[in-house]
């Protein structure tokens, strides 16, 4: 029988910049689609430019360090991004919205603020919540969760 484990790309994102950086840091903002660019041209919020050139597969998250040039880090950070704010009113409500969001393939993020949880905001979703009763807002938040799109765990 054959076995098909450690056939994926190693993903970047296990260095932090607080963790493995010293110096100045450059927080480089990036969209849930802008993550998965592997291949591409950026400009830094310092002006600088940089070249990707990162292995296929490669998904880039929130803290992973880009480069580091003449002492300063450019380490990718979440872009604010059209999102729907979902406020739960209990845990059990909570645990339905998750199950519903992740049933259209989304994923359900925890904000960092007391009980509000993000989602990639599209009209599916809207209606999804506006059925389900559950009060969310639309706002344009920092996002740190997938692209609607993708699949994997």
């Amino acid at each position: 029988m054959t076995r098909l484990s450690g056939l994926r790309r190693p993903i970047l994102g296990t260095r932090t910049a607080a963790g493995s950086v010293s110096g100045a840091v450059v927080v480089v903002p990036m969209t849930a689609v802008d993550r998965r660019r592997v291949r591409r041209r950026l400009r830094a919020p310092d002006g600088e430019e940089l070249l990707l050139a990162l292995p296929t597969g490669t998904v880039l998250t929130p803290g992973s360090v880009l480069e580091v040039r003449g002492g300063v880090s450019y380490v990718v950070g979440a872009a604010p991004e059209d999102v729907a704010a979902i406020r739960p009113r209990d845990l059990p409500e909570a645990a339905a919205v998750a199950h519903a969001v992740g049933n259209l393939h989304r994923d359900f993020v925890a904000s960092g603020e007391d009980g509000v949880f993000l989602a990639l905001w599209d009209a599916p979703l809207e209606l999804l919540l506006s059925r389900l009763g559950v009060p969310f807002t639309r706002e344009e938040r920092p996002f740190s969760g997938r692209p609607a799109w993708e699949h994997e765990s």
